[in-house]
């Protein structure tokens, strides 16, 4: 039987932010620099364990190497279904983390020490490629789910939403999904910035950049077919591998209060905050022992279908906390080290 292994979890704590430092926030949040957290206010005092934590002078080099994130394209390659995701509050540098600068664009690159696992990871998958003489067939798809509608970010035209289905061979899946063929690091980097300009976002309290919808960029890896010696008795081609690896933008948890919300914006808080709660809750019945488990609500969201098989089947996954350091953002903080406390118990089939 294939062992069960515990999901490894990286947590990053961001710098305070100018506005914080001259508003006076304290800084409450400490690495104890042995994969430990300490959160320490008037009323909490409370100690925390990762897999690994980058504090607010970690780069983004050492996240990717530090996180695991190479291994995790490497087993990509070898036809894994692999999974990494960014959560936290809002305006915490989950997207930061996984892309580096938003203000990066084709005309305006960032620099390459800003860039993030995104763009790391496609770099590496596209040397591993290169080394192995082009073996390796890649493409792209990348959707958002907006108010509980899965939109292709790639699509040309505006945003439509896309039926999500099921089968008992593919699990669920998105209908009619665009996926981009790609051979070059250009090629991936502008898919992925020009999906990211479609995505939705809104300035709010909290953040001028607030991505109001989840995002998933999913690289499609195969290992293509090849033939073996024509002297063998009988030619026949060797198996290709098919992995994946999924980058998830969770957009980020918020109190409407903190914000300012109203309107379209209090709308897609709500949604927002169901399907993450949603996800929460699958995570808490997957944390249970096997044997105590009840029936998993995927289903509850499009959000936690789409993570079924990350989740909860033979799928590899890597979670990345991003947290404030910020005294004001407490409250959201010890949901974000809680939350990430339970998912550390979920253990999946490798």
């Amino acid at each position: 039987d294939t062992p069960l292994s515990p999901i490894p979890f990286a947590l990053r704590i961001r710098p305070l932010t100018c506005t914080e430092t001259r508003r006076g926030d304290r800084q409450v949040v400490r690495s104890l620099g042995d994969g430990t957290v300490h959160v320490t206010e008037a009323r909490h005092d409370a100690t925390f364990g990762f897999s690994a934590v980058f504090d607010a002078g970690a780069s983004q080099e050492a996240v990717f190497e530090g996180s695991g994130m190479r291994q995790l394209v490497e087993l990509a390659i070898d036809g894994f279904s692999c999974t990494v995701f960014a959560f936290g509050q809002t305006g915490s540098g989950k997207t930061y983390t996984l892309m580096g600068p938003l203000t990066q664009s084709k005309s305006q690159p960032s620099s390459p020490g800003l860039l993030g696992l995104m763009q790391r990871s496609f770099t590496y998958l596209l040397e591993q490629s290169r080394s192995r003489g082009g073996d390796l067939a890649l493409s792209a798809s990348y959707l958002e789910i907006y108010n509980e509608q899965v939109r292709d970010l790639l699509s040309p035209g505006p945003p439509c939403a896309l039926p999500l289905r099921w089968s008992k061979t593919r699990g669920f899946y998105v209908e009619n999904q665009l996926s981009v063929d790609f051979e070059s690091l250009e090629t991936i980097t502008d898919l992925l910035l020009q999906g990211s300009q479609r995505r939705q976002t809104s300035a709010h309290a909290l953040n001028r950049h607030s991505s109001r919808s989840h995002a998933l960029l999913t690289i499609h890896i195969r290992s293509r077919t090849s033939i073996l010696p024509t002297r063998v008795p009988q030619p026949s081609a060797c198996p290709s591998k098919l992995g994946t690896l999924c980058f998830v933008d969770l957009a980020g948890s918020e109190r409407v209060k903190e914000t300012g919300s109203s309107g379209e914006l209090s709308v897609e808080a709500n949604n927002i905050n169901r399907s993450l709660l949603a996800l929460g809750h699958c995570i808490s019945l997957l944390a249970k022992p096997r044997g105590k488990r009840t029936h998993i609500p995927y289903r509850d969201s499009k959000l936690t279908r789409l993570l079924a098989r990350s989740l909860g089947g033979s799928g590899i996954t890597l979670m990345v906390a991003c947290i404030s350091p910020s005294s004001r953002c407490l409250s959201e903080t010890l949901s974000t080290l809680h939350y990430a406390s339970r998912a550390r118990k979920v253990t999946t089939r490798r």
